[in-house]
């Protein structure tokens, strides 16, 4: 059995990834399996363990450090998030296509630690930082404080595109869901004919 892929889905903060996420998971033909990460934050109403995160205590998440069991962790307001090395390690050797939709700074991590042929990294970015502020200040969640420091971060995310391997336009949900499938399965005939 071939070894499966893992997809990185990346870019600024209110870029659209989860949205394209949820349209991209659906293409059964891609044999996608979202990636679970671990944290130590307490589960929200109708989180399921398992299934939407894997919640551990400070303590557990720390052996898992110790055991170099992260593809990538950081720390967010708080509380601690990393994507399991061996939990996705299992799912490729499955021969499952392993979806992670990521944070600029974990991106990078992944893309250190994981070296084979098999990761395809995706760069999403907005049509314009204009479209990507609308986008952010549609939300109603942030203060403009807040909001100019995720454009500045934003902006300078951008300049990072260059570490992908592929760079999509979102200007449109449906076009740029088409270009990343495309993208995905082209990745799978190539693993599979190797």
């Amino acid at each position: 059995m071939k070894k499966g892929l893992l997809i990185i889905l990346s870019g600024p903060s209110g870029v659209g990834k989860g949205t394209l996420r949820k349209h991209i998971i659906k293409d059964r033909s891609l044999n996608l399996v979202y990636s679970i990460s671990m944290t130590t934050r307490a589960p929200r109403n109708r989180e399921v363990d398992g299934v939407d995160y894997y919640f551990v205590s400070k303590e557990e998440f720390q052996r898992n450090i110790d055991r170099d069991n992260f593809l990538e962790h950081a720390e967010f307001v708080g509380n601690r998030y990393g994507t399991p090395k061996s939990y996705v390690e299992d799912l490729r050797n499955q021969g499952k296509n392993v979806f992670l939709e990521i944070e600029i700074k974990g991106a990078t991590q992944v893309m250190n630690k994981v070296k084979d042929d098999g990761v395809v990294s995706i760069f999403l970015v907005p049509p314009s930082l204009e479209a990507l502020e609308a986008r952010i200040r549609k939300r109603k969640t942030e203060s403009d404080e807040v909001i100019k420091e995720r454009l500045a971060k934003g902006k300078s995310e951008m300049n990072q595109s260059s570490n992908y391997q592929y760079v999509v336009v979102n200007d449109r949900v449906k076009r740029a869901s088409n270009e990343i499938i495309k993208i995905i399965k082209e990745r799978i005939k190539q693993n599979e004919e190797k």
